[in-house]
């Protein structure tokens, strides 16, 4: 019997060894795997915790006493900027409107250019000018915040509007707590409470009507893991939670949930945190959302496909007013708080385009300025704020104006159904690039036109030829004679140029020969300049592509893209600086350098000729469009009409537009019938300032005959021409005017 208790106490001692070593094994295995988990917790939490895109910003509108704004255009940007319109503003982002007179609540705001405090705000506009502005801190100028324009997303399509916690409205926060974890500051983590007392509401409510789950468990569910149901997977995200707890403070864990909680789906954009989803469902900023709104993003965290407010109202309606009774029931709200909110509608705002596609082509040029200096990790993982130039209205103006020109050009012909367009505007003394359109889908976020669609620019490209002349003003001033017979073969190109009505017009002058775009007279001119002399002033004008130099570059056979010619037409309107377009503001400062400047007398001439396009010339049907509105601008139409263009600029504003076929095909369309209705309709919308031409000191004017160079024999058969002094043709003297009704009819014609 003792043999037999010694093998049997052998036996036990290698099986308890063996247990005893697995149970090591297995601790120091859970142990290493708490160490990862929690090193996991730790440094991702602790760094950067969100995936989160640049967000893209139009520049913030100046308000002061003077400014040229007008009323209908403030409207529409108060309401991109979630501003409430109502009887009386009391709270943050509301305005009241009482004929001209405002009465906004701004709210305070992170510049760029330094912050703006929250203060109320007085304003009067009178015939498209503030006449008026008061505010509460007496400043005489102020920012209102910039509108959110897009961003530049992952991969993964994760859009996320970050929020810290002191932003959270408290009724939000205690309705929240109450709703989805009552015992929030109290546990650890995990509560085994909470997870009995659902458990018991749903088995005796027959259906799932709580979760066992703590705010802490969910962030981590969404945060670190995945929605599948396993037991492992709930253990993990226990222990998970437990870690979390230990090393964040339950605020940093509250203002994680706020901003990672899945909320609903925008298309291929999935819509996560409280502050985005404020914008989505309402238009608002989440500090702007009454009771009401505040309980129906509570309601969709139950499920945001079940209770999407856009599908399934009614059911949404009923979630909330369950959730401001909870929110009641623990204490977070009153009785007559909660039915005040209920009887609110949901409050839903416009489903407007999304932000990332409401202006996809200006957001494709930031993002091409913005890789000349960022890394794309940098651009889609740091969220980065990009304040740029755009103006909302003039983006939606020249969207507006080329849309509807399109389809008025498809109604009247068929034929024309096909017609693309683009838009490039920019402000001439700065270069700032404020709208950009890159196809008549203003949402489409494919083949940006403006940027990436090169045509040959036809008559666009006299005003670099006439440049290259005026240079030389000994040689060359606006009344030289140029021939506009037809020319012979262009060293042997095969290329006879011919003017558009197919007419000769002789002996004309060069300012005329501008403004009616004569092609045979430009060639000529051209030819005799040499293109390698044109290309050069191209060049310096700033367009940087390598134009082709044949005898046809005189005409315009170089192809560029609506951008390319929005930077050479830049330097004219700039009064003959050079300045590279930009859209980026804040992350990309501008330097200001001056990389180089034409003269300021020869660019005056230039500009002057430019005006009589527009005055006398193929663009004088802005004389009707524009009435009383000097702009000075240039048509352009390439062979066979395959493309119609305008560029040209006012006092405030230079914009390039450009409508053809993107198969090439002709349009019918020369550049006033096509797109120079879009610019004209552009500008009477966006522009307030008309051009201002005004004379270097060395210019002088003098009375030309009509294709004469020599005095007239009476000034009423002549015209005032400027002329840079040392330059004047000869024979040409001062007309002697006696008549004083004459010279005040002189006086009104050059000032305006």
């Amino acid at each position: 019997m003792a043999v037999k208790k010694s093998v049997a106490k052998v036996k036990r001692k290698p099986f308890i060894s063996f247990l005893f070593k697995l149970s090591i094994v297995l601790a120091v295995a859970v142990l290493a795997w708490i160490v990862y988990l929690d090193a996991t917790v730790r440094y991702t939490f602790a760094g950067k915790k969100w995936t989160t895109p640049a967000f893209v910003y139009a520049r913030p509108l100046e308000l002061y006493a003077g400014l040229e704004l007008n009323a209908a255009n403030f409207d529409a940007e108060l309401k991109l900027l979630g501003y409430q319109f109502v009887k009386s503003a009391r709270k943050a982002r509301q305005v009241s409107k009482y004929q001209g007179r405002y009465e906004l609540m701004v709210p305070a705001i992170v510049l760029a250019g330094g912050n703006e405090p929250a203060r109320s705000v007085s304003l009067t506009i009178n015939s498209g000018v503030v006449t008026k502005l008061s505010t509460s801190d007496r400043e005489s100028l102020i920012r209102l915040e910039p509108v959110k324009i897009g961003g530049i997303y992952p991969a993964h399509n994760e859009d996320r509007l970050l929020v810290q916690l002191s932003e959270v409205p408290d009724t939000l926060e205690q309705m929240l707590i109450a709703v989805e974890d009552r015992s929030f500051y109290k546990h650890g983590g995990v509560s085994l409470i909470s997870i009995a007392r659902a458990a018991y509401v749903n088995i005796t409510k027959g259906s799932v009507e709580q979760g066992g789950s703590t705010l802490t468990q969910q962030l981590v569910k969404n945060y670190f893991l995945t929605n599948e149901r396993t037991l492992s997977r709930k253990l993990k995200e226990a222990v998970m939670a437990l870690l979390l707890e230990f090393h964040a403070s339950k605020d940093e864990i509250l203002e994680g949930y706020i901003n990672e909680i899945y909320l609903g789906q925008d298309g291929p954009r999935a819509v996560h945190g409280f502050g985005l989803a404020s914008q989505y469902y309402f238009g608002k900023p989440i500090d702007g959302l009454s009771l009401s709104q505040q309980a129906t993003l509570i309601a969709v965290v139950r499920g945001p496909s079940y209770y999407n407010p856009w599908r399934h109202g009614k059911r949404v309606l009923m979630r909330r007013d369950r959730v401001l009774d909870i929110a009641v029931r623990e204490g977070a709200i009153s009785e007559n708080t909660a039915l005040r909110a209920k009887i609110e509608p949901l409050g839903l705002g416009e489903k407007a385009a999304p932000e990332r596609r409401r202006y996809p082509a200006y957001l494709d040029l930031v993002r091409r300025q913005l890789q000349q200096d960022y890394d794309d990790e940098d651009l889609i993982n740091a969220g980065l704020s990009v304040h740029t130039y755009l103006d909302p209205v003039v983006q939606i103006n020249a969207e507006k104006s080329l849309a509807d020109k399109l389809k008025a050009l498809s109604d009247s012909d068929g034929k024309l159904a096909s017609l693309e367009g683009a838009v490039v505007v920019t402000r001439p003394n700065t270069g700032n690039v404020v709208a950009v359109v890159g196809g008549k889908n203003v949402q489409f976020a494919g083949f940006n036109r403006a940027l990436d669609a090169r045509r040959q620019v036809g008559s666009l490209i006299k005003p670099a030829v006439y440049l290259t002349a005026l240079q030389q003003y000994k040689s060359f001033n606006l009344a030289t004679l140029l021939d506009d017979s037809p020319l012979t073969e262009a060293e042997g190109s095969g290329w006879f140029p011919q003017n558009y009505d197919k007419k000769n017009h002789g002996d004309v002058m060069l300012f005329r020969a501008m403004a009616n775009s004569y092609n045979q007279s430009t060639a000529r001119l051209g030819l005799a300049l040499g293109v390698d002399a044109i290309a050069e002033t191209m060049a310096k004008l700033g367009v940087e592509r390598e134009v082709p130099r044949v005898p046809s570059l005189t005409l315009g056979v170089a192809e560029l893209s609506p951008l390319e010619v929005a930077q050479m037409y830049q330097t004219i309107a700039g009064e003959g600086f050079y300045t590279p377009l930009n859209a980026i503001d804040a992350v990309i400062t501008p330097q200001g350098e001056v990389i180089s400047r034409y003269p300021l007398n020869v660019i005056y001439l230039l500009r002057y000729a430019m005006e009589t396009v527009t005055t006398s010339g193929t663009g004088k049907a802005l004389k009707w469009l524009l009435p009383d509105f000097a702009v000075a601008g240039k048509t352009g139409s390439s062979s066979n009409l395959r493309d119609s263009w305008f560029a040209g600029f006012s006092g405030d504003m230079l914009s390039v537009v450009w409508i053809g076929n993107d198969d090439g095909a002709p349009t019918t369309l020369t550049g006033s019938s096509g797109a120079l209705r879009v610019w004209a309709k552009l500008m009477a919308d966006s522009s307030r300032l008309p051009v201002q031409n005004i004379p270097p000191q060395d210019i002088e004017f003098l009375w030309v005959g009509d294709n004469k160079m020599a005095k007239p024999v009476t000034c009423a058969n002549g015209i005032p021409l400027p002329f840079i002094q040392g330059s004047t043709p000869v024979g040409a003297k001062n007309c002697t005017v006696e008549s004083n009704k004459l010279m005040d009819a002189i006086k009104r014609w050059l000032s305006q």
